[in-house]
């Protein structure tokens, strides 16, 4: 299923908008991973983030690739026509989860039992020093069992490609980066702004009507008055 201008740019959204959860779920986290950095300071804070993005994009591409053998060996338009409904469906969800954090708690708990198989290989793999460790930190980080990415996740398990589900997911993570690198300016102006109903209801709107688009879009396909809106849109695959 080609990967859509207007997912992609949901999955950025649903990053930067649901930032502020990531720093009720994950502050300490990070508070933590960067105090214990051997140069504590803005390069470590990006280079543990950047990892954590980079894990996103890796869980993207891996749930993406089994997503695309699933199509590939069905060869059926039906099916992809579901999984452009569900696709949307997952986009609802995000909005969901944006606007009520503590709702939907049974998307973690589905993520916690993956993390407790990988957690093993943490200490046998990031290294002991070196400019890799903050790196490799983050990229454990961005695997610990989280609501809004693993939502993400069933996103990018639905584009079934694994370059579209790795873009996905690195868009997510890369909409998670403003706030989520507290050293900088921007970063603590952002979280304040999002901290206003009004902005996070606008912008889960947004995310809950891209998710609406997606999931008609196999009935849009028939109305050619309005095909010039969808390719503005980005909406490639209609």
């Amino acid at each position: 299923m080609p990967l859509d201008l207007l997912t992609l740019s949901a999955a950025l959204l649903t990053g930067l908008l649901g930032s502020l959860h990531c720093i009720a779920m994950c502050g300490g986290i990070a508070t933590g991973l960067s105090a214990a950095a051997a140069r504590p300071g803005l390069g470590s804070a990006f280079a543990l983030n950047g990892g954590r993005v980079l894990g996103y994009t890796l869980a993207g591409t891996i749930v993406g690739a089994f997503g695309g053998g699933l199509l590939t060996l069905s060869r059926s338009d039906s099916l992809a026509s579901a999984l452009r409904l569900a696709m949307g469906a997952v986009l609802v969800l995000a909005a969901i989860r944006i606007m009520w954090p503590a709702r939907l708690g049974f998307v973690t708990r589905a993520a916690g039992g993956f993390w407790r198989l990988i957690r093993p290989l943490q200490a046998r793999l990031v290294p002991t020093s070196g400019a890799l460790r903050p790196w490799v930190l983050g990229l454990f980080w961005g695997w610990l069992p989280c609501g809004l990415s693993t939502t993400l996740l069933a996103a990018a398990w639905l584009e079934a490609s694994a370059l579209h589900g790795g873009l996905l997911m690195l868009a997510f993570g890369l909409g998670t980066m403003a706030t989520m690198v507290p050293l900088t300016f921007s970063g603590a102006r952002l979280a304040g702004l999002l901290q206003r109903r009004r902005w996070r209801a606008a912008g889960a709107s947004l995310i809950a009507l891209a998710g609406a688009v997606t999931m008609a879009g196999p009935w849009l396909a028939g109305q050619p008055a309005i095909h010039a809106v969808l390719t503005a849109l980005g909406c490639r695959s209609v």
